[in-house]
């Protein structure tokens, strides 16, 4: 198989969205034009208007010839892209476009954007097919006990670390590890319920009787997973069965301050006429961007509100019932003595996420996680992805899933006949 940095369907993808872009900008350029125009003192417009005479006859012509030279591009490259059976992708390929993708991915999906990354079970960097003739194939010792990783923002599924060492974990622990890959810019909830859905097959689909699941998720990764366990319960999935160990590290349970004051900026740019136009620059991020500003869940966080707007209207959603639930938290300085006292001086936790959202501790007794002592461990002096890369944070949750739990339960997971310690310091 061919490792190239660049498919052909990229090409057609990203010519999309050049053209999107320029559309876009050509809207941003035109509305700061009209209001430079009216000068102070002069009647302004309560709403928007475009250009009018001349001028708005050259943004209109700029318009329509780069949409028709789109339209053109985009059929000419469709007909010459060839479909990408056998065709590898590099590291490198991969990390850009989960970027992209955590910026962007539900403009790319909504407009259908070859871009956009379509989720799924992967192992070393390829799809898995989810059926039982395939995974026997492709997995040839299937374990009955199954770890999933969980992604977080504009990452991806090669980029947790030496795939080969955590294969080697997964496998010490009598795991089979699978990684999740899919489009962080998608809201939360979307995303969240096709990974219910994608779990449900897996569990059914799997060689060996499924005995016991373990999810471990990263930043955003651990909403994802919170929302599947959600929609899982609500549809009476079989999976949440078998579910006995969730592992959060670096998890913005409660959100993240980076985007709540991008919100900030957003309002600021709007409240002045003039730099108004420059706000729709802002609101090109996506939906699970703006998710993590308080760590929505749930369809109704988000649907029928402004996105952008200001305000917690999350639905309190508890962790999933007779699971064990652990966290792993990092902070930029030393690791506190405990967690039962104030947490002051480590409130800004990893440099993104802070302790108490990381922990799930909130002032509110309905949103507050309550995640035992026992079952939270924080690391010192280490960064929001560094935690990906500490010996000391995989030590601990070796010995999490090395606690028999809920292992001991059988699960009723067959599949279809074919005929603690206390928090820590580093």
């Amino acid at each position: 198989m061919r490792n190239d940095h660049l498919h052909p369907a990229d090409i057609r993808g990203a010519s999309r969205l050049v053209i999107d872009a320029i559309v876009g900008i050509a809207d941003v350029v035109e509305a700061m034009h009209v209001s430079i125009a009216h000068l102070p003192g002069a009647r302004r417009p309560a709403s928007p208007e475009p250009a009018r005479g001349i001028t708005g006859l050259v943004y209109r012509s700029v318009r329509t010839v780069t949409s028709g030279v789109g339209l053109v591009l985009d059929k000419a490259l469709g007909s010459l892209v060839p479909p990408a059976d056998n065709v590898r992708s590099s590291f490198g390929r991969e990390a850009v476009l989960a970027a992209v993708n955590g910026v962007l991915g539900d403009y790319l999906a909504e407009t259908g954007n070859a871009l956009a990354i379509a989720m799924g079970l992967r192992r070393d960097g390829q799809p898995l097919e989810l059926t039982r003739q395939a995974l026997a194939a492709s997995i040839p010792q299937p374990e009955p006990k199954l770890m999933v990783m969980v992604h977080g923002l504009c990452r991806n599924d090669l980029q947790w670390g030496e795939r080969d060492r955590l294969e080697s974990f997964a496998r010490d622990l009598g795991y089979t590890a699978l990684f999740l890959h899919y489009n962080s810019g998608r809201h939360v909830s979307i995303n969240g319920r096709e990974f219910a859905a994608l779990l449900e097959q897996l569990v059914v689909q799997w060689p060996v009787a499924v005995e016991s699941l373990a999810i471990v998720a990263h930043s955003m990764g651990g909403l994802v997973t919170r929302s599947a366990c959600h929609y899982a319960a609500a549809a009476a999935m079989q999976w949440p069965d078998a579910l006995h160990h969730l592992i959060f590290i670096a998890t913005p349970h409660h959100g993240a301050p980076l985007e709540r004051g991008g919100n900030w900026i957003d309002l600021i740019l709007g409240a002045n006429p003039y730099t108004a136009p420059l706000a729709r620059l802002g609101k090109i991020r996506s939906a699970g961007i703006t998710d993590l500003r308080y760590g929505n869940l749930v369809d109704e966080d988000w649907a029928g509100h402004d996105r952008f707007a200001r305000g917690d209207r999350r639905t309190p959603i508890p962790l999933p019932p007779g699971v064990s639930c652990h966290v792993i938290a990092g902070t930029n300085g030393d690791a506190p003595d405990g967690l039962s006292g104030n947490l002051r001086g480590h409130l800004w936790g990893d440099g993104l996420v802070p302790l108490d959202s990381a922990l799930g501790r909130h002032a509110d007794p309905a949103r507050n996680l309550g995640f035992p002592e026992s079952r939270c461990w924080i690391a010192g002096n280490t960064g929001h992805l560094a935690l990906l890369a500490s010996d000391a944070a995989w030590e601990q949750i070796r010995q999490w899933l090395g606690e028999r739990g809920n292992d001991g339960v059988a699960s009723r997971l067959a599949p279809p006949s074919s005929g603690g310690s206390g928090p820590g310091r580093r």
